[in-house]
């Protein structure tokens, strides 16, 4: 659970046709795009026009995306992937009283696929599973509750006995977390080349996704959480319009 930032290792995927049109309409509002303006975009990509054609009539069949008159956009499946992206590179706080929310499931009968279904979902909440059914973190976010969660937990308010801030790192791996925060970091400062940026901005997005964004009294001293939000913003914004402005020049 432990890790220097010196010793993180980053997990730098390959980009496919399909993840350069999703991490840029992801990053887009509103998230539509003409298709030539798709075909100048990706270029730095080494994506050529047949490649990307068929990634897009892949998307469409697959119900990734939807298409009008030459313009694809998110389909609503992917319009509420984008929301999560949002909501985990800006998350709304409130401020911590030192009380826990824990979600307990009560829904029996379920089939492995809707065992694994809430799981995910709870996890996107940013809940951490302390047994089998039970999964808590700090009362300090705002977000929604699906109604398809609600209706198999039980919800409460509680205030562990644990000190809380052992609690949260026997929970969550804070250290790893923010020692691969810090090499990301280095990485996107690092990083010249289109492909390269948008490459390591991915990298970025899946880290944020699982920032448990606990209370500053929780997190270890230097937490990165911050500075990589707002790395991650701003690269992300002029990439997008050096992207967008070469496809429409």
């Amino acid at each position: 659970m432990n890790a220097s930032p010196k010793s993180a290792a980053v997990e730098l995927r390959p980009l496919s046709a399909r993840s350069v049109v999703l991490s840029l309409l992801l990053g887009t509002h509103p998230p539509e795009l003409p298709v030539k303006d798709l075909l100048r975009a990706v270029e730095p990509f080494g994506i050529g026009g047949s490649t990307l054609r068929a990634a897009l009539s892949r998307m469409v069949a697959a119900g990734d995306l939807r298409r009008a008159d030459g313009v694809y956009g998110l389909s609503d499946r992917l319009l509420e992937r984008q929301r999560r992206q949002d909501a985990a590179v800006h998350p709304r706080t409130r401020r911590w009283s030192g009380e826990w929310e824990m979600a307990v499931v009560t829904a029996t009968g379920r089939g492995p696929a809707e065992r694994a279904e809430l799981r995910a979902h709870l996890g996107a909440l940013r809940l951490a599973e302390l047994r089998e059914g039970v999964w808590v973190r700090p009362a300090n976010l705002l977000r929604p509750w699906p109604d398809d969660v609600t209706r198999s937990v039980g919800r409460f308010t509680a205030r562990p006995e644990e000190p809380a801030h052992d609690l949260a790192a026997r929970l969550w791996p804070l250290a790893g977390w923010a020692a691969t925060a810090h090499a990301l970091l280095a990485r996107v400062a690092d990083a010249r080349h289109p492909a390269e940026r948008f490459t390591v901005l991915a990298a970025v997005v899946r880290l944020l996704l699982a920032d448990p964004v606990l209370p500053a009294d929780l997190l270890p001293d230097d937490w990165p959480g911050p500075a990589l939000r707002a790395a991650y913003t701003g690269h992300r914004q002029r990439l997008t319009e050096e992207m967008l402005g070469r496809a429409r020049r």
